[in-house]
């Protein structure tokens, strides 16, 4: 058999980073983590391809190679999804579909022909019989959670490396809290299904071994859902391993934000080479907060919060939601200033939609509220839903939010009290020819011909003085913040 791996493309959205990619001489941030697992389930003897649209052009005489083409892909990426899928059909060559697109929209997606159903790890093994037969079902599905002790490296063969920003890794599956607005629990339940250190330590050889330097995002929703494993378990490993490797990665990954409560558990992140954390702060509002079931947010100082994790040397990516319906006019202010205050210059912040399988979309279903699917970015100015608050007020506030929080006069402010906080990790970042380009690379583009220059100047040669050790991340930051105004002018 001949497999092609086709990754969708995606649009123009905040986490797509397509500005900062330019910057750095890449294409992609991150390669598709999902389909290169998958294509490690199948058997060796099958032959396989993978075109990530985010890197290369599909062309027709890749789909007519295959004998089956797979297609995995988030709701984000539906319209690319709908157009290889009818695609292929044209050209004669059956398609199978996976990914949380198929787990949240159980509506047909025209021209796909097969479907795995949720997890690939409990059904695959089925379909690679039925297709070997000639047989192959429409729709597989296997509603048990997979052990990820099982879970095979992912191929990394397929992918051109240097294509890429970061690569990905996933440690877990899960999460043990229940956010209303989420469908994270709804994919992959409340247990923490977890592999092994072995099959991380082996993941990182493959990486090293290949070439790689530079950062990895560890992918899960939760990577301190059980942080008693981490701490006794994988993080001695990984801390074992990069020291006796020299240290040649940097992880960052998603936790919630109780991390703040466990400072062995912080150092042990950075000792490891964490050296960033995105966290769900959603709101500093009480109410909004119980609201959406984000209990483990409250009865907290939250800024506070943030600044200790980021003395730990991790710094605080965030994302923040608007429209929820305890959620008043004077929310725009407050969020505004909250995410200046506490120093974080990488805050998305979105409009609240509600994913289909979600207990907020059930909430509002039953409410007659819903108007539409959600389209998967939340910083699209759309709502799929009828707010509390007139959603002309919402979306107005909301903008002002964006424009005051990434205006550069506030944003480099807020870049330099995250400076000024940050605790420098013990493992010193690299700089080498590539750092030295995109310095100059970034110098040029936001230096020279963006608007805000001058601040941007103030913060270089500001950073140059104070802390010449942080110059790195406020070049860093600077390029992010380009990509946020650029993707958010809307």
């Amino acid at each position: 058999m001949k497999i092609l791996f086709i990754s969708p493309e995606r649009p123009d959205t905040f986490w797509n980073l397509k500005h900062v990619l330019k910057c750095i001489s890449k294409k992609a941030a991150l390669p598709p983590l999902g389909l290169l697992t998958v294509a490690a389930m199948l058997p060796e003897k099958w032959e396989k391809k993978l075109v990530d649209m985010s890197v290369e052009k599909l062309t027709d005489k890749d789909i007519l190679w295959a004998d089956y083409v797979f297609i995995g892909a988030m709701y984000i990426q539906k319209d690319s999804l709908i157009q290889i899928a009818q695609r292929c059909k044209r050209l004669g060559v059956k398609t199978v579909g996976g990914g949380p697109i198929f787990r949240t929209n159980l509506e047909p997606i025209p021209g796909i022909d097969h479907v795995l159903y949720g997890e690939a790890e409990n059904s695959i093994d089925q379909l690679i019989d039925d297709i070997e037969n000639g047989c192959p079902k429409e729709f597989y599905s296997n509603e048990t959670f997979p052990d990820l002790t099982k879970t095979p490296k992912p191929m990394l063969s397929l992918i051109k490396m240097k294509k890429y920003g970061s690569m990905a890794m996933q440690y877990s599956r899960g999460c043990p809290f229940g956010c209303d607005f989420c469908d994270v629990t709804e994919l992959f339940g409340n247990k923490m299904r977890l592999k092994d250190s072995a099959q991380i330590i082996a993941e990182l050889d493959d990486l090293y071994e290949m070439g790689w330097k530079g950062s990895i995002f560890m992918v899960d929703d939760n990577f301190i859902g059980n942080k008693a494993q981490l701490r006794n378990k994988l993080l001695p490993a990984m801390i074992e391993w990069s020291k006796a490797h020299n240290h040649p990665f940097n992880f960052n990954t998603q936790v919630s934000i109780n991390v703040a409560d466990d400072e062995q558990l912080m150092d042990m992140l950075s000792d490891a080479g964490f050296d960033t954390v995105f966290i769900g702060i959603e709101s500093s509002s009480e109410d909004s907060l119980e609201e959406c079931n984000k209990m483990q947010n409250t009865n907290r100082n939250l800024v506070e919060c943030v600044r200790k994790i980021q003395r730990f040397g991790l710094q605080v990516q965030a994302g923040f939601i608007l429209g929820f319906d305890s959620d008043q006019p004077s929310v725009f202010a407050k969020m505004a200033a909250f995410i200046q205050a506490s120093g974080i210059a990488t805050a998305m912040v979105g409009l609240l939609n509600a994913p289909k399988g979600t207990r907020l979309y059930k909430r509002l279903e039953a409410e007659d509220r819903i108007i539409e699917e959600s389209t998967g970015d939340n910083t699209d100015y759309s709502l799929n839903f009828v707010p509390k608050m007139e959603s002309g007020v919402l979306i107005d506030g909301y903008e002002s939010v964006v424009k005051t929080i990434y205006d550069p006069k506030n944003y480099y402010k807020t870049v330099k009290a995250l400076l000024e906080n940050y605790k420098t990790p013990k493992q010193k970042p690299r700089q080498g020819l590539k750092e030295i380009r995109t310095m100059i690379k970034s110098g040029w583009k936001i230096g020279v011909l963006a608007k805000g220059r001058t601040y941007y100047w103030r913060l270089i040669f500001w950073s140059l003085f104070k802390c010449p050790e942080k110059l790195h991340l406020a070049i860093h930051h600077a390029i992010y913040g380009f990509h946020f105004r650029k993707v958010l002018a809307k």
